[in-house]
């Protein structure tokens, strides 16, 4: 009985798939391999090497070659300033004060105030390359190396207009001196990395990426063209190095954009290049001077060419002239635009401070531009522009 119901399900199982091999064969052909009659497709000849692989982004893994590279030209700069503070002796009562007050002596009593930053180490002979207003009003500046040794520096001078100061260490031989960048290399987006001593706690690394180039118009300073990097610079990082990912200087850290005083991942640095010009003036002469004209500009926008009458928004919309300036004798009038200088089209008011700013004091500046639709050309002298000027170029 067993046996025949084992022979009756294998009889059953073998039926069902024999009817299911013929509904794969006669209803789904594609399954069936090709007949000879069947039209061959040419397919190309698989190549005896493998497929190439996709490009791959390369990079360190660790940038600690460039921190070794960078960093033993990183100092620390600590400064100190004495002010005197008056006080008035007052009596309790408002009675003996109204009658006796004036009889107290006033007391003096000297304040120390202190303050740090960071310095950068340009030549193996000891110039070093900070901000201004690191060591501004300073009454003593110690700096220290990366390895703890106190070493004595002086001033060799320092512009506020820039924010650059140059120090000069006396008395130490093969000073670590930091690499320069190429600056025709740089690019938005290259990795870099802040090198300072922030809040004091000693020599700190931070990474980010150059953010942007060429920023202006941000009310640090008079001079500005700032590259924007993301990497974290924090009080005390001021005037510190930004390097790249092969530990070279790309700028000195200067500002932070932030409404708590911390890092919100937006920083400025000036660029190498800016200050290695301002440098070497002050080494030649202890001081920068630029050329002035005694002009105010500002861009000109669609809106301005639309209320002025202006036949473009090309050039640099002049809204002052300080009497008796070289603009002024020039024969230059507010309402001017002013479209080239020397034969170079400023394309902003910074570009046309920049032209200004870089003739040299004596040197002629051949102007042209409109007034209204009729075309002007003038020839003024520079004159050496004043450490606080009346107006901005």
């Amino acid at each position: 009985m067993k046996i025949r119901k084992l022979a009756s399900f294998l009889m059953t199982s073998l039926t069902a798939g024999l009817a299911a091999a013929i509904v794969v064969l006669f209803l789904l052909p594609g399954l069936r391999e090709p007949s000879p009659q069947a039209p061959h497709l040419n397919q190309p000849e698989a190549s005896a090497e493998p497929p190439a692989k996709p490009p791959t982004a390369s990079g360190p893994f660790s940038y600690a070659d460039a921190v070794a590279t960078a960093a033993p030209a990183v100092v620390n700069i600590y400064t100190a300033k004495i002010t005197t503070e008056t006080q008035s002796l007052r009596f309790r009562d408002p009675l003996l004060q109204h009658f006796f007050g004036r009889l107290l002596p006033d007391q003096t009593r000297k304040r120390r105030e202190t303050s740090l930053g960071s310095g950068v180490i340009i030549t193996p002979d000891g110039y070093l390359l900070t901000n201004h207003h690191v060591i501004e009003e300073a009454d003593e500046i110690k700096v220290v190396l990366r390895n703890g040794h106190n070493v004595a520096v002086r001033i060799i001078g320092s512009d506020a207009e820039s924010d650059v100061a140059l120090l000069k260490i006396d008395g130490e031989p093969d000073l670590p001196a930091i690499p320069i960048s190429d600056p025709e290399k740089r690019r938005i987006g290259d990795v870099v990395l802040a090198i300072g001593n922030p809040f004091g706690v000693g020599q700190t690394v931070t990474m980010g990426i150059v953010s942007a180039t060429g920023r202006h118009h941000l009310g640090i300073n008079a001079f500005e063209n700032f590259i924007q990097t993301d990497a974290a610079i924090n009080p005390g990082n001021s005037g510190g190095a930004l390097v790249n990912a092969r530990g070279e200087l790309v700028g000195i850290n200067t500002a932070i954009f932030s409404r708590s005083g911390g890092s919100h991942g937006i920083g400025f640095a000036i660029p190498f290049e800016l200050a290695e010009g301002i440098m070497r003036q002050l080494i030649a002469t202890g001081e920068v001077v630029r050329g002035w004209l005694g002009i105010q500009g500002q861009d000109v926008t669609e809106e301005l060419a639309e209320a002025f009458g202006l036949r473009s928004v090309e050039g640099v919309l002049i809204t002052g002239v300080l009497e008796d300036g070289p603009g002024d004798q020039a024969g230059l009038t507010p309402g001017d635009v002013i479209t080239s200088i020397n034969g170079i089209a400023p394309k902003n008011s910074h570009e046309l401070l920049q032209l200004i700013a870089g003739t040299a004091p004596g040197k002629q500046l051949h102007i042209g531009g409109w007034r209204g639709n009729t075309p002007i050309e003038a020839t003024a002298i520079s004159q050496p522009r004043p450490t606080t000027s009346p107006t901005r170029e």
